[in-house]
């Protein structure tokens, strides 16, 4: 109940300050300037899908890999220790470093704000939780398992990718779900990256906009409008991060996505 408790509270503080703000026009409008009633935050919920798919193909995808080296082949290595202290120091790096980092590396050589480093910035982020995560379910996998595919003559790294991650699927997909939902919500990385657009953008090398990037600034702004679209903004957020961690949870209960590999 106290684990519970803080999520429940949240939730139905934002459904009491934001659910009368919600209505079709919040999802099918852009935003609309000061003083005009109605406008929404499509650009936003679009922009924020573009840039955690981005940053879920760059994370994932090096997060896993760096798990099963950890985990199966590169146990007791120097190399090894290396890669696990920086993911540990990368998990502990506050957002708006990263945010500022890739600013320099990336928005300052192409001359402009761009999805496409903010999908970046998002990566990182989820690299050290992906990383760390995978690993831990891949030594949960017992030893027999990887023993009984190596006594039929299967090759290690087939035994690994075929046998091993498979069996530890759920909680590798569990420890992504993590990190997306850690970094949905982020905004200081986005300030420096994305920076935001109140139009449409759908171009990874365009500013665009953002649902966290959208309610910091409704909520810094002096208008009661405003306000109350970045109440509703942070519904709709909860909601989706929600909505995204329970279906994938359910597609792995169900067996879906074992039988799909």
């Amino acid at each position: 109940m106290l684990v519970v408790a803080p999520l429940v509270a949240i939730f139905i503080y934002l459904v009491y300050r934001g659910a009368s703000s919600l209505n079709l026009d919040f999802f099918i409008q852009v935003p609309k300037p000061v003083g005009e009633a109605g406008g929404g935050m499509a650009n936003a919920i679009a922009g924020s899908a573009i840039l955690l798919a981005v940053g879920s193909l760059i994370g994932v995808p090096v997060g896993i890999a760096g798990g099963i080296f950890l985990a199966e082949f590169g146990r007791g290595t120097k190399l090894a220790n290396a890669v696990r202290f920086t993911a540990d120091v990368l998990n502990g790096v506050p957002s708006i470093v990263m945010g500022i980092a890739i600013y320099s590396l990336i928005v300052v050589p192409q001359g402009h704000f761009s999805a496409f480093s903010g999908g970046v910035a998002l990566g990182i982020m989820m690299i050290p939780t992906v990383c760390r995560t995978t690993e831990e379910m891949l030594l949960m996998v017992p030893n027999a398992v990887r023993e009984a595919a190596l006594a039929l003559g299967v090759p290690n790294w087939r035994s690994v990718l075929a046998i091993t991650v498979k069996t530890a699927s759920p909680g590798i997909i569990t420890g992504c779900m993590l990190a997306f939902a850690r970094v949905a919500g982020e905004t200081a990385p986005l300030i420096f990256t994305a920076f935001g657009n109140v139009g449409w953008s759908e171009r990874l090398d365009e500013p665009i906009a953002a649902l966290p990037l959208q309610i910091y600034v409704y909520a810094l702004s002096p208008y009661d409008d405003w306000h109350r679209l970045a109440w509703a903004g942070s519904l709709v957020l909860i909601v989706l991060i929600v909505l995204a961690v329970s279906l994938v949870r359910f597609v792995t209960s169900r067996g879906v996505l074992k039988g799909a590999s």
